[in-house]
């Protein structure tokens, strides 16, 4: 446990991991900067997010500036005074009065093995290239985009099959305990400096609408990877018999085949196998539109798939 003053930055899940891992090692955490409340839902609740519901349990104090820009949070800065400032998944670009604040500088701890994916989506880009191992790293920020110098990285394998959402999980975790040796070791004096060798960086843009859609002419291995790099959310999807259609829960097949792109090769209870240009792709949950997500075997009791169904 240090000493330090912290103000943390954060709101999804990803970041609720890392503030709670501060809170259980009782960490001084004077404050906590969240993204606003935003309408969600059918009936569009107004909702907070993950990080300002675990921080109101821990009866922190939670500010929500909607900018940070030409000094939003000066006056703020300045009240809470603190000696170092967390940034997990903030949502906002932080501007330099607030990196040259804190005396300790701000600390991120960024989904990937830096210099690989820089950006947004790290953990997603990971998965839907196919990489077998990915990792998380503690760094300090400046004003460039994840290119501040390194502290700790650990990194973890990814399964074949294994999602997002299980990867994102595993790393949230992993991102906190890594937090909480970050800064008992910078406030010792022991934390190092790495700096990033930026020819090997890669950058990892957000997933926009279009990159969702499932292209089956592409291979199967190719197709799995965007499958589980989406799920659960948001989810790639496609064209089934005219219905836009989710898909879940898939792996790669290693087959021959000569069938057109798209069309199946075989259904039964277990699961839908789709030919893809090169290979085919298993698949065992469909979330046709204006549906829940069904297993095959209820999509085939449903009648809302068939051997001569296609996807598009």
């Amino acid at each position: 446990m240090s000493k330090l003053k912290i103000l943390f930055m954060g709101t999804p899940d990803y970041a609720q991991a890392s503030l709670k891992a501060l809170c259980e090692n009782r960490e001084n955490v004077i404050g906590v900067i969240t993204g606003e409340d935003k309408m969600k839902g059918r009936g569009m609740k107004l909702s907070f997010s993950e990080v300002k519901e675990y921080a109101l349990s821990q009866n922190l104090p939670v500010y929500q500036p909607a900018t940070l820009k030409d000094g939003a949070i000066k006056d703020l800065l300045e009240e809470l005074d603190p000696d170092i400032i967390v940034v997990v998944a903030y949502g906002k670009i932080l501007p330099k009065y607030v990196l040259d604040f804190p005396k300790y500088g701000c600390i991120n701890v960024h989904g990937s093995l830096l210099p690989e994916y820089r950006g947004a989506a790290p953990i997603q880009r990971a998965v839907l290239d196919g990489k077998k191992e990915t990792g998380v790293t503690t760094m300090y920020m400046d004003v460039g985009l994840d290119t501040g110098d390194m502290i700790y990285s650990e990194k973890i394998s990814i399964g074949e099959n294994e999602t997002v959402g299980e990867v994102w999980d595993r790393l949230s975790t992993l991102g906190g305990k890594l937090l909480v040796k970050t800064l008992c070791d910078i406030e010792k004096g022991t934390a190092p400096r790495i700096k990033q060798n930026d020819s090997l960086s890669t950058y990892a843009a957000k997933i926009d609408r279009e990159e969702r859609k499932i292209d089956f002419s592409k291979d199967g291995e190719t197709v799995h990877n965007k499958i589980r790099g989406m799920s659960p959310f948001p989810a790639a999807h496609g064209i089934l018999d005219g219905t836009p259609t989710k898909l879940y829960d898939s792996e790669y097949i290693n087959i021959s085949h000569e069938k057109p792109y798209g069309s199946i090769i075989t259904l039964s209870n277990d699961g839908v196998v789709i030919a893809c240009g090169k290979g085919a792709v298993k698949v065992k949950t469909l979330k046709p539109d204006g549906s829940k997500a069904l297993k095959v075997s209820d999509m085939i009791n449903g009648r809302k798939i068939s051997k001569e169904s296609i996807f598009e």
